[in-house]
């Protein structure tokens, strides 16, 4: 199936042979841990999902590799993850891998940092002092696998965990048993994804991915109070809305009932890009089809990973380089 950019919905991932594994290039079915690593047992662990798109002249550029790395260590000071590559060699590990992959088509990232296992002198007992740390980095072959004429969605019954309970800025592995639970509910009344609300019932995000809509030609999405991850493609919207379109961004709550009386709502991540919602629950939200607004945003926003508005070259970093 091919989408209204023109590039056609792929497969979902095609592993690459090689893998980062503590200071090591290994091949990936030998890039293996113990059962008995802290981060498998109790979900210590952070990771970062991060994309790298073939230009029109065939050059591979990751996209915002060094916000994602930024929030990555941020990730990792929260659970006291330490003596991890500063970000220029881990940005330096992350080039290396793709180029050893022989990556040429658009890609997906996925370092890892997780405690690994307990050291000398420190008892057995779930902890984050005096556990070692790892660090794991694989690269996959990935195109879009979203459509992009919009996707059917469910106010999920399970609430986005507190920060308060479990920090929402940092991505967390531990933290996806709760997207996972609300995608499954979804999935199995025919859904595509869920929607998510805080604890105190107003919109937080998708189980993957944040989320805007848009009332009366402006743009709304939950502020970062909402108990949401402050996501990089959530940033790269707003700054294109605002810049290339003009429209007003609004950071506000967005109410349970709100939800079904706005004019389009899209989702936003790494891994889904920017894909329509054009259903929630049983309200559809735009008989003819994906919004204006929702197209407008997606046209830009792949034109932009791709290198094709200049403006932003400063969010890719060549492999070939």
């Amino acid at each position: 199936m091919a989408d209204s950019f023109g590039a056609a919905l792929s497969a979902p991932h095609k592993p690459h042979p090689w893998v980062y594994l503590d200071s090591e290039i290994v091949a990936a079915a030998e890039a293996l841990v113990p059962t008995t690593t802290q981060a498998f047992n109790y979900g210590t662990a952070v990771f970062e999902g991060i994309r790298a798109y073939a230009s029109g002249n065939g050059e591979l550029n990751v996209f915002r590799l060094d916000d994602h790395l930024k929030r990555l260590e941020r990730s990792a000071r929260l659970l006291l993850l330490k003596d991890l590559p500063r970000l220029p060699e881990m940005r330096a590990i992350i080039l290396d891998l793709l180029r050893r992959n022989q990556a040429s088509t658009d890609s997906y990232i996925r370092p890892l940092a997780y405690k690994k296992a307990l050291l000398p002198g420190f008892g057995f007992g779930v902890k984050l002092t005096g556990v070692s740390t790892g660090l794991a980095i694989n690269t996959l072959a990935m195109g879009a696998y979203m459509p992009a004429d919009g996707i059917h969605c469910a106010v999920s019954s399970w609430r986005r965990i507190p920060d308060s309970s479990l920090p929402a800025r940092a991505k967390i592995t531990g933290s996806y048993a709760n997207s996972a639970l609300a995608m499954e509910s979804a999935q199995r009344i025919g859904c595509d994804d869920a929607l998510m609300l805080n604890v105190h019932g107003n919109l937080a995000e998708s189980t993957t991915s944040n989320v805007f809509v848009v009332r009366d030609g402006q743009l709304i999405t939950p502020p970062l109070s909402a108990h949401i991850l402050e996501g990089i493609t959530r940033d790269t919207v707003i700054t294109l809305a605002r810049d290339e379109l003009g429209l007003k961004v609004i950071e506000r709550d967005v109410s349970f009932s709100e939800l079904f009386s706005v004019d389009e709502c899209f989702l936003a991540g790494t891994g889904v890009e920017v894909v329509p919602v054009t259903q929630i629950d049983d309200c559809k939200l735009q008989e003819s089809g994906v919004g204006e607004i929702s197209t407008a945003i997606r046209r830009l926003y792949l034109e932009t990973v791709r290198g094709l508005n200049t403006k932003y070259a400063r969010w890719l970093t060549p492999v070939s380089n």
